[in-house]
């Protein structure tokens, strides 16, 4: 086990700094927007902004790193994160946030995909399966810490954007100043909609409202959290909350769907999140401990659709096609976190702060209703055909090269390589 961490200990630890820089941002931003007095569309918008960059990012950055290299592409993209956090505090206008915050978005974009290239390149096929894990436990821990630095000081200072620029920065040290040996190029990512579609209808759609889902609370939970009178701490505990939840509920759920029809599974988990949604709009609740609960359920719902869609793709796709198939299924994601924030916004514009839960409750409806009327369309793949289901991280923080780093990638490649040459044989 130390064998194989050792190598990789410089970029676990840029992780570390990049990912709770980037929770801090996500946390910070939304919540001086409401100091501020920005409406909710504003706010939303600075959500939008950053799913319109980061999706592009993901289809950019390896030509970028084909040109330059990964040092230097990512020391470039970690300083512009630098440079446009603390533009945020130097210029605060809704108009130029927006325009900053999808700056962070491409530039976080790339970071994640080189880091992640960085660790498929060092890990072998026998270590691939605990380092993926690990790199899923430090992306984890380092959003929520990086949530719980914002209590640290006041959202309405500069200082902490000056600790977010800190974090970016730090990031860059581990991996300058490591002797590994660049990798291969980045992926790239050939986007083939009606093929995505046609593959599996259902995870086509359920991906897409998974990223409505989680881009409508993660941006606008703190804007919410800042209306009702929460201190910043009460609102890093709600975001942590989702997050847990998310966490805690993505393997059961998993598993279950490894014995039903996954389709079956993303109904329940649908229902359950219009369940939730309905309950808090009916309390009207501002105690926090409730929040709390009612976030945790939320998240149990919100971020394991993902993994389920995925996962429910990939029954149908051909082994060979896991790193294509998934890596086109995140772009589609990326198109639904670009109306998610702006969705909650307009519900919360006209029925306050609850209308927060509105949305999440209509995109879970949605996806129940979709979900169930794909089980009369189509027969499901039997249990025994199917990949046993893996948890994976947020999806907000994957990009295409997440795929090519995961165990299935290398274990689709091996059972298409067999079958291929038992056919020929």
């Amino acid at each position: 086990m130390r064998s194989h961490i050792l190598p990789i200990v410089s970029l676990l630890t840029s992780t570390f700094f990049m990912m709770a820089g980037a929770g801090l941002q996500g946390i910070l931003l939304p919540v001086r927007g409401a100091i501020e007095q920005w409406s909710a569309y504003e706010i939303g918008l600075l959500g939008t902004g950053y799913a319109v960059f980061f999706t592009s990012g993901c289809l950019i950055a390896p030509r970028l790193v084909r040109s330059a290299g990964h040092v230097r592409t990512f020391c470039s993209l970690a300083a512009l994160l630098a440079i446009a956090i603390l533009l945020h505090a130097m210029i605060v206008h809704p108009i130029a946030w927006i325009l900053l915050r999808g700056v962070s978005g491409f530039a976080l974009a790339g970071s994640y995909m080189i880091i992640e290239s960085w660790l498929n390149e060092r890990v072998t096929n026998q270590s691939r399966g605990t380092i993926f894990s690990l790199y899923m436990m430090i992306s984890m821990a380092a959003m929520m810490s990086g949530q719980y630095v914002l209590p640290l000081s006041q959202p309405q200072l500069t200082i902490p954007f000056m600790v977010c620029a800190i974090f970016f920065c730090l990031a860059v040290i581990p991996n300058a100043l490591s002797r590994a040996q660049s990798p291969k190029p980045l992926t790239q990512v050939r986007l083939d909609l009606p093929a995505i579609f046609r593959n599996s209808p259902a995870a086509a759609i359920g991906v897409f409202l998974s990223g409505v889902l989680a881009s409508a609370w993660s941006n606008m939970a703190p804007v919410f959290g800042a209306d009702i009178g929460f201190s910043t701490t009460s609102i890093a505990t709600l975001l942590v909350c989702t997050m847990a939840g998310g966490m805690i509920f993505q393997y059961p759920l998993g598993r279950l769907s490894d014995r039903l029809d996954r389709r079956l599974v993303l109904c329940v988990t649908g229902i359950i999140g219009v369940a939730t949604a309905t309950l808090a709009i009916g309390l009207s609740s501002t105690t926090p401990a409730v929040l709390f609960i009612l976030a945790f359920l939320l998240g149990g719902t919100i971020y394991p659709a993902y993994s389920l869609a995925v996962a429910h793709a990939n029954d149908f796709a051909a082994p060979a096609d896991f790193v294509k198939i998934s890596g086109g299924m995140l772009i589609l994601y990326g198109f639904g976190t670009m109306g998610g924030p702006l969705l909650a916004a307009w519900l919360m514009e006209n029925y306050g702060p609850m209308g927060i839960f509105l949305a999440t409750g209509t995109a879970h409806a949605a996806l129940a209703a979709y979900s169930i009327y794909r089980t009369t369309r189509r027969q499901p793949v039997p249990a025994e055909s199917r990949e046993d289901f893996r948890s994976t991280p947020l999806a907000r923080t994957q990009t295409p090269a997440t795929f090519a780093l995961d165990p299935r990638a290398t274990t689709t490649e091996a059972k298409e390589q067999a079958f291929t040459t038992a056919r020929v044989d």
